[in-house]
């Protein structure tokens, strides 16, 4: 291993790496990176890589967007700060909010602004309890979510998500968080179960939840269109059309958690919509602003702001909000952001090249180190696994997938991955000879890989 940089040896000693193994990372170092272009990052030896995973599923318009770059800064000349406290306003906060009002996927009344999925998520569980206090439910507080979903990082957004690691020694989840079935048909579906079948268990299961805790108990279900961090699952076929019912026939709420598939990233303007989802309330987030700079949003309906406006005029105050909430630079560059995908129509390039990217996707499934590859739209992911015919998993879980991740950087490509399925999610702006390039490298990546777990005897 090469000496490490002044300036790795300085991050080391200052920075603490969110989802990083922190005490490997004092051995590796971090990969510094420079700028960027398009698709492309550069790191500080020089590198030229493909942003492969959109940073974190984010930057779907790529790097160095100069209409990105002069909304921003011509919102910092004008109004570079105000808050939306006390009545306050600007113009941005406004037009973000019509706009978001007009591509719903479901219909919408009003918007609440903060500068992540994860405050998003938060918020939504403090809706849900506010609701039905000003409804006169107090008992109804209960959310579901499920195992493997993922919904952020806070106290309470971080007990939504589904995953053993966001909860190890945090002390969570909190109490009134549940979680039902992962909808995984690969792994999680008994032998010869359709996808169908499968389904219908699931929703039988999660009616079984809700009758067990009491239908008085519980007030919302919250779910990605397709699950993200949790590795890319694909709901199984009529999963969401077998679920909606029970959730209306038990007076449930359903949350579309849109934070990775909302703008695009499905070949429609919302998850939602490609999945046939009929949500009550929708957070949003990353793409909203292709990521160039921190905002999120709860997308509400009436029912649920007459509740609100009703306890403001009881307490005397809406007593929720943040000091970014609507950050005026970040609203103006989403604008600019839901005006290019509009005007570009990146949403159709996005859908028009689907085919390909899932084409060369599913092709990695005869792959002997890859026990399934799954996906939609402009995302995927490839499960690695010890044993095709079992799906018996690596032990431990995750050394394999990180190894095919630096495999991957060093053909020239940036993926994350999730354990041991690696995730790819490029920008939509990619092109269709960059996808192969992508793939190519990936596939290549595998190879590399799979002579490592043999001389590693890991099988």
């Amino acid at each position: 291993m090469s000496p490490l940089s002044n300036l790795a040896m300085r991050d080391i000693e200052t920075v603490i790496h969110p989802y990083t193994n922190l005490a490997a990372h004092r051995e590796t170092g971090p990969l510094v990176l420079e700028h960027g272009e398009g698709i492309y990052l550069f790191d500080s030896a020089g590198n030229r890589l493909i942003e492969g995973l959109s940073g974190l599923w984010c930057t779907a318009l790529g790097y160095n967007n100069q209409e990105l770059i002069d909304a921003a800064t011509e919102q910092l000349h004008k109004l570079p700060y105000t808050h939306l406290f006390g009545g306050k306003s600007h113009d941005p906060a406004i037009e973000l909010s019509e706009k978001l009002k007009e591509i719903a996927p479901v219909p919408i009344s009003k918007v609440l602004f903060s500068s992540s999925g994860s405050e998003a998520n938060d918020t939504q569980i403090k809706l849900v309890w506010y609701y039905n206090n000003a409804i006169g439910r107090p008992e109804k507080k209960k959310i579901i979510s499920r195992i493997k979903g993922y919904h952020g990082v806070t106290v309470a957004s971080a007990s939504l998500t589904g995953l053993p690691a966001n909860h190890a020694d945090f002390d969570l989840p909190i109490t009134g968080i549940l979680h039902t079935d992962c909808p995984h048909h690969y792994r999680f579906a008994e032998p010869g179960e359709s996808e169908e079948d499968f389904a219908t268990r699931l929703a039988e299961s999660l009616e079984r939840m809700i009758l067990d805790e009491g239908p008085d108990t519980v007030a919302a279900f919250i779910a990605e269109p397709v699950m993200g961090a949790g590795g890319v699952i694909v709901p199984p076929a009529t999963y969401f059309d077998k679920v909606q019912p029970i959730l209306e026939k038990y007076d449930v709420l359903f949350i579309a958690d849109e934070v990775i598939c909302g703008f695009g990233r499905l070949g429609e303007w919302f998850g939602s919509t490609a999945l046939g989802m009929e949500p009550d309330t929708i957070s949003v987030a990353k793409a909203l602003s292709s990521a160039y700079m921190p905002i999120s949003a709860v997308m509400l309906p009436e029912n649920i702001y007459q509740a609100m406006l009703d306890e403001s005029r009881k307490i005397g105050t809406f007593g929720h909000g943040y000091t970014y909430s609507g950050h005026p630079v970040a609203a103006a560059v989403a604008l600019k952001t839901l005006e290019i995908y509009e005007r570009d129509r990146v949403i159709d390039h996005a859908r028009a090249l689907s085919p390909t990217f899932q084409s060369r996707l599913k092709a990695l499934g005869d792959h002997p180190l890859v026990g399934e590859a799954r996906g939609m739209g402009l995302v995927g992911a490839v499960e690695l696994v010890a044993d095709k015919a079992t799906k018996r998993t690596f032990d431990p879980i995750g050394k394999v997938g990180a190894t095919a991740v630096r495999n991957v950087q060093d053909e020239g490509a940036i993926l994350r991955n999730l354990g041991d399925t690696v995730a790819v999610c490029p920008p939509l702006i990619i092109t269709e000879e960059e996808v192969h390039t992508l793939f190519d490298m990936l596939e290549r990546a595998l190879d590399t890989t799979d002579h490592w777990v043999a001389k590693e005897e890991l099988r």
